[in-house]
This record gives structure tokens, C-alpha cells and sequence, in this order.
């Protein structure tokens, strides 16, 4: 493998002893150095300096003397940068896919199509929007300008390392603010490959700025320093309300996005044979480390042990395996602490009543190492069981049923169902009926609906209702998250 080992004077190989500050490779002011752990071999493969307040405040202070001269700078000029970005991405993209693989667990025809190819297409599409976009526009008598807001402290998580740094990064910086990324700490090493990217592409000194480390430490430094005038974070419900208590003293900006418990909606007329097995995929997607996983199956009653059937099936058929095997589909968990917490979500789920059809709690029998878990499938989930309302964010698909024998609308029953979560991240409903599954989707308290199996749009926003968080990334609506709105009375 020849990912990441060119010298650098930061380290060797995967290990880095240095972080981006200023235009510059810099020793960290800590002494903690932190492991990426491989999840496919539980060997460690890496590892990343531990930042600390000294190292974010450096960085605040670099990306804001930079950021004057970035924001002057012609917005086709900072789109050019982008593009060269993506370029980096693109040539690079064979050993950061298997960077990704190997650090995540991603299966690597996964990490080649979406870890990294969706990275490099932010990018460009980012570059495309923000060129074109109208920064001036006349209101009546006024002058509307939208500005930058000056730093921006990207905060990311580890399941879709590079991409949640792109979807942030690149928005922020097209549209003229400086940045500093604080990747997650269980996987940093494709956010160094990207620095070095974007260091190659000759951006100004200090309009991106890097610093690993814990969200404790580093990740707190970041969201209460004054100097910081927005913060976007992606990563867990319970840690985006600490990222807002964080930043609350200085009254800073804060986008999140946050977690899910999104549910597929199967209509009476849906074909089952063909709407299952895509069900089960997109529960399963990224090893179900996802947040807009659709990991509820909302299924008409009369229709149940056809459902199980299907789905048994779909998730027995599933290939486990290493995630550099080419027809891997579902490889080990990103760590212990997450192949463990996702079994006790079915350990529990089993004791408060829900009927195991495929999978369970013990480890698959021909992985003898590696966070793995048996692709699994739960009935008769209802919506007084934990694992109905908790995110698991692992392979595990529950199914719920609906009454569809009503004498009123039976896709009443199906839409309230189907909202009957505290999140509201993503959605899909399928019907042989494309009015009435459009007409469902309408319905659906969700930031993003699928409607018969509709692909992913680069320029449509993203983000989520309720504790799915606020704010959108992406397209028009996520360039203009990092855009103040100033009125000029002419």
C-alpha cells in the first residue's frame, strides 16, 4: 500500500506527528499521540497527534489573519482552488479508498463510489455553485449582501471521514471563510491525505488549518473560542447538544447535523420482492454506519411474514467480509466500542419483546477477529422498544406494522407510524402508485424523502427535523449557511 508515505518531516507512514497550521507542517504543543486501530484486524495501522486548546487557538489565529485576503479574493479564484482540490481527490482516490476501508471498515467498492468519490464531487460542485452564485442582489431600495462569516470550525465525524470534511470545507471556503477541521479521532488519516491535497493546490497560508484530536479537547476548544464565528458539526445527537451548550457564551453560529432513525415506507401495492432487498441495502449501507440509514422497515400488517421472508433472505445473502475483498458488502464496525454497543441494542431489543428473524448478538462464526456483526433483522418492533427510537448505527433492521385493514386512510396509519420518531433525518416510501407515494412523502417529517427508490442529488440540501439537527449541507441552501445577510439602504 503507498497511501500517505511521501516525505513529509511529520512522521512515517500513517504515523503523523505534525498537524496544518498556517501553511505549514507544525509539532503539536501535546504529548498524547492517538491509535487508529484497523477494525479488520484490531491492529493498529496509524495514528494522529492529540491537539490540544494551545493547538486550536494557533490555528483560530492563522485562519483568522488569512481570512481578509481570502474573502477579497474573486469568487471564480477561490472555485479554481476547489476544483484543483478535487483533482488532488481524484488522483489520489485509489489509496484513499483503501485508506478509508482500512480505517472505517468500509468495504472498499463502497469507500472507491461514495467515501471517496462523493468527496471529490463536493468539491466541484461547490466550485460550480458558489461561482455562480449571486452575492448582490437589489431589494427595493436596498443592497442585500451575503458575506462570509470569517472562521468556520468544522468538526467531523468517523464514518464518512472525508466526505463530512468536503460537504463542510468546501462550501465554507467557496464562498470566502477560512476553516479549521477537527477531524474525528478514531478516523483522522484521510483528512491528513486531504491537507496534503489542499496544501498542494496552493491555497493562501492559513485559510485551512488542521488540528486532531479528542472532541473533549480539541473539538471543545474549537466551539468556545471567541475568535470562532461559526461552527458546523456532524457526529451524534448527544454531542451536538454539547457542541451548543459549548458554543452558547459566544453566541456563535452552529449548524448540526445530527442522527437518525429513519424509517422506509412500504405501501400496500408495493412490490415486496423488489422493495425488500433494497430496503435491506440501505439499512446496511456504510456497514449501517450512517446517519441517514433507513433502519425501519414500516410495512403494512397483512403483508408481515411476506416482509420477514424477504428480508431474512436479503440479509442472509449479504457478504461479511474483510473490507478489501472485492465482493464484500458489509465489513467489521469501526471499533470494540461500537461492535458492543450495537449488541446490547439487541440484546435489548430481544428482552423487551422483538422477534429475532435473521442474525443476532453473537459474532459471525467465520470472523475470528474484527468488529463484526451479524447482519440482523428484528419484528415486532414497536414504538415502545428502545431499539424503535434509539439510533444503533449498525447493521440492524427493525420492522414495524401498521394497520392497513382501516376503514379510513390506511397511509395515515402508515405516515404518523413512520413519524412516530424523535429524529427526522431521511425518509423513502415506495408504491406502484408514484402520486401516492409522492403524496406519503409530502406527508413524512423529514429532511429528505425518497420516493421509489430516487438517487442521491449533489445539489440538493441535506440535513434533518427535529433532533436530526438544523441547518442544511449542499447545493444553494448549504452555501448559504456560510453567508451573513447584510442590508445596505441606498
Amino acid at each position: 500500500m503507498t497511501t500517505h508515505t511521501r516525505p513529509t518531516g511529520r512522521g512515517t507512514g500513517m504515523h503523523h506527528r505534525h498537524i496544518y497550521l498556517d501553511g505549514a507542517w507544525t509539532a503539536s504543543t501535546g504529548r498524547c499521540v492517538i491509535d487508529v486501530v484497523e477494525p479488520a484486524t484490531e491492529q493498529v495501522i496509524g495514528s494522529a497527534p492529540g491537539g490540544t486548546p494551545e493547538d486550536v487557538d494557533a490555528a483560530v489565529r492563522a485562519a483568522r489573519r488569512a481570512f481578509a485576503g481570502w474573502a477579497e479574493t474573486p469568487a471564480g479564484e477561490r472555485a479554481a482552488y476547489l476544483r484543483r482540490i478535487a483533482e488532488g481527490i481524484e488522483r489520489r482516490a485509489p489509496d484513499l479508498a483503501e485508506l478509508i476501508a482500512r480505517e472505517v471498515g468500509t468495504p472498499i467498492g463502497f469507500a472507491r463510489l461514495a467515501q471517496v468519490g462523493l468527496a471529490a464531487l463536493a468539491f466541484r460542485t461547490a466550485a460550480d455553485v458558489g461561482e455562480a452564485y449571486p452575492y448582490e442582489q437589489p431589494q427595493g431600495p436596498s443592497l442585500l449582501i451575503r458575506e462570509p462569516f470569517g472562521v468556520v470550525g468544522a468538526i467531523t465525524p468517523w464514518n464518512y471521514p472525508l466526505f463530512q470534511v468536503a460537504a463542510k470545507a468546501a462550501y465554507a471556503l467557496v464562498v470566502g471563510n477560512t476553516v479549521v477541521i477537527k477531524p474525528s479521532e478514531a478516523a483522522p488519516l484521510s483528512v491528513f491525505v486531504l491537507a496534503e491535497i489542499m496544501d498542494e493546490a496552493g491555497l493562501p497560508a492559513g485559510v485551512v488549518n488542521l488540528v486532531s484530536g479528542t472532541g473533549p479537547v480539541a473539538g471543545q476548544a474549537l466551539a468556545t473560542h471567541p475568535d470562532v464565528d461559526f461552527v458546523s458539526f456532524t457526529g451524534s445527537t448527544a454531542v451536538g447538544r454539547t457542541i451548543t451548550r459549548a458554543a452558547a457564551d459566544t453566541v456563535k453560529r452552529v449548524a448540526l447535523e445530527l442522527g437518525g432513525k429513519s424509517p422506509t415506507v412500504l405501501l400496500a401495492d408495493a412490490d415486496v420482492a423488489d422493495v425488500v432487498p433494497r430496503a435491506v441495502a440501505a439499512a446496511f449501507v456504510n456497514n449501517g454506519q450512517t446517519c441517514c440509514a433507513l433502519t425501519r422497515l414500516v410495512v403494512p400488517r397483512s403483508r408481515k411474514g411476506e416482509v420477514e421472508r424477504a428480508a431474512a433472505k436479503a440479509a442472509e445473502s449479504t457478504q461479511v467480509g474483510h473490507p478489501l475483498l472485492p465482493g464484500t458488502q458489509l465489513g467489521p464496525l469501526v471499533s470494540a466500542g461500537q461492535r458492543d454497543r450495537v449488541l446490547r441494542h439487541v440484546r435489548r431489543a430481544l428482552g423487551q419483546g422483538a422477534t429475532l428473524i435473521t442474525g443476532g448478538a453473537e459474532p459471525p462464526e467465520d470472523q475470528p477477529y474484527g468488529y463484526y456483526v451479524r447482519p440482523t433483522v428484528l419484528s415486532d418492533v414497536t414504538t415502545a422498544m428502545d431499539v424503535q427510537h434509539e439510533e444503533v448505527f449498525g447493521p440492524v433492521l427493525v420492522i414495524e406494522c401498521y394497520e392497513d385493514d382501516v376503514e379510513d386512510d390506511a397511509d395515515a396509519e402508515a405516515v404518523a407510524l413512520a413519524n412516530a420518531t424523535p429524529y427526522g433525518l431521511a425518509a423513502a416510501v415506495w408504491s406502484a402508485d408514484p402520486d401516492r407515494a409522492l403524496a406519503v412523502a409530502r406527508r413524512i417529517r423529514a429532511g429528505q424523502v425518497e420516493v421509489n427508490g430516487g438517487g442521491f442529488n449533489p445539489r440538493a440540501p441535506f440535513g434533518g427535523y427535529r433532533q436530526s439537527g438544523n441547518g442544511r449541507e449542499h447545493g444553494v441552501f448549504g452555501l448559504e449557511e456560510f453567508l451573513e445577510v447584510k442590508s445596505v439602504q441606498l
